[in-house]
């Protein structure tokens, strides 16, 4: 069975360490602030200028002066500021965003990663991404393995215009974890009850399977 966006979001918590400093991207990557394991402290960065993001408030919380780069409201953890964009756009040029979650619409054998436009649609821009993948050397892309018409999203080479190049080196999708190594996908873990086999299928890039595939534990 596929991951939910919420399980997606939980494997990526468990990659948490104890001081990052993480940036958390539109979509299913702001999920991953609701699932900060006990005993981590880690401070969420947002373009717009908030450190030290909490999790999604209850409707009672909200503050709708309170958002996110996304414009989602969003909650302030203790000991957080608020800065101006500028500000945080230093952060993030300057190499000081220790974990980027980023949603993708495809990824490649290279590292490449198209994020922010499909073609005939309409779309709000790049947003932060262009910096974020240029300015952290850890990157996870989170995403969907095939489109609703079951179309890989997993390429050989990205068809859409690139957000950034050779810049990704780890893939979670609802199906699998990868790692991109050599101009392939390695396949690193699959989704509880997921076969080999339907990874492989809705993959299109290379991809290497080793002997054995753990199974992702929740």
């Amino acid at each position: 069975m596929a991951l939910s966006r919420e399980q997606m979001a939980q494997w990526v918590a468990n990659e948490l360490k104890d001081g990052d400093y993480v940036n958390l991207g539109i979509g299913i990557p702001t999920l991953v602030a609701n699932y900060v394991p006990p005993g981590i402290d880690v401070m969420l960065q947002s373009e717009n200028g908030l450190l030290g993001m909490g999790a999604f408030p209850l409707e009672q919380d909200i503050d709708a002066d309170m958002i996110n780069a996304g414009k989602q409201t969003v909650t302030a953890r203790a000991g957080a500021s608020i800065f101006s964009s500028a500000e945080s756009f230093a952060m993030i040029r300057g190499g000081h965003v220790d974990l980027t979650v980023l949603g993708a619409f495809e990824v490649d054998v290279e590292g490449n990663i198209a994020s922010w436009m499909i073609p005939g649609k309409l779309v709000k821009g790049m947003g932060g991404a262009m910096d974020l993948v240029a300015g952290a050397d850890n990157i996870i892309a989170v995403m969907t393995h095939a489109s609703k018409g079951g179309e890989s999203k997993l390429l050989s080479r990205c068809s859409l215009p690139l957000t950034g190049a050779g810049c990704i080196r780890r893939v979670l999708t609802d199906l699998a974890y990868l790692e991109i190594e050599d101009g392939a996908f390695v396949l690193k873990a699959r989704a509880p009850g997921v076969s080999v086999e339907e990874i492989v299928a809705k993959t299109a890039g290379a991809l290497r399977v080793p002997d054995e595939v753990p199974e992702m534990r929740f």
